[in-house]
């Protein structure tokens, strides 16, 4: 009896690490709604919620501090809605999926998760991963941070330069920026970097910055305004 409780104490041991991956940051990134639609086209969710001229979430992602990127690493643990019930409104709103053909965001919620949360599982569950998410967002306001420096969603070029510093002075940290080109070949501001400690509490200094897609010396910050599109393309003012 003795030896098979130590049999099963062992196995649960080891399914642990098996699910378990250590990780020593995480990026928390934003995606401006404008630069999607200018690059992909977009559809109005949906929920029927309308979405804000703001930044929206794309991720909470584990990172190494090598670069490398965990992922996938439980597929035993899938996403399950019931388990964030409570979240969904401010997830709508806040986490918004801007894809076609319209649709409620849980596609997007359930690749987070599966891809990226799952390797944070060791320290946050399901439900304290997307309110982690949610937390990092209300904290700071990117759009808001960009005004105050006189970056506006205008349609103009602004210094890369400016628009990091611009966030640094609200967050405190360097942010990471990527940006991608529009139908003309122009780089477009499109994700903002963040990088927060692993327990997903604090802004840290990045001790590594997104590769790919880096912005040349200035960014077009395009104007995004409700969509009014519910099923294919889209109308927004730019």
């Amino acid at each position: 009896m003795k030896a098979t409780l130590i049999t099963i104490v062992v196995l649960s041991y080891l399914s642990v690490l098996c699910v378990s991956h250590d990780f020593d940051f995480f990026f928390f990134v934003e995606q401006w709604p404008g630069s999607y639609c200018e690059e992909h086209g977009c559809c109005k969710p949906s929920t029927g919620v309308t979405p804000s001229d703001d930044f929206t979430i794309i991720g909470l992602w584990p990172k190494f501090n090598n670069g490398s990127t965990p992922s996938n690493c439980n597929p035993n643990n899938v996403f399950d809605p019931t388990k964030i019930s409570d979240l969904i409104k401010s997830m709508e709103e806040e986490w918004t999926s801007l894809s076609c053909p319209s649709n409620d965001g849980t596609e997007l919620w359930e690749i987070q998760w599966n891809k990226h949360g799952t390797c944070s599982e060791s320290i946050l569950d399901q439900h304290a991963y997307f309110q982690a998410s949610l937390n990092l967002k209300n904290s700071v306001d990117l759009l808001q941070a960009l005004k105050k420096s006189g970056i506006e969603p205008n349609g103009k070029f602004y210094e890369v330069e400016k628009i990091k510093e611009a966030i640094k002075n609200e967050v405190g940290y360097t942010p990471g920026l990527s940006c991608h080109k529009n139908t003309d070949g122009e780089s477009m501001l499109y994700q903002v970097y963040l990088c927060v400690d692993s327990s997903a509490s604090n802004f840290i200094e990045c001790p590594i910055f997104p590769k790919g897609k880096a912005c040349v010396s200035q960014a077009l910050f395009p104007s995004f305004q409700a969509i009014t599109t519910t099923t294919s393309g889209v109308n927004y003012s730019k």
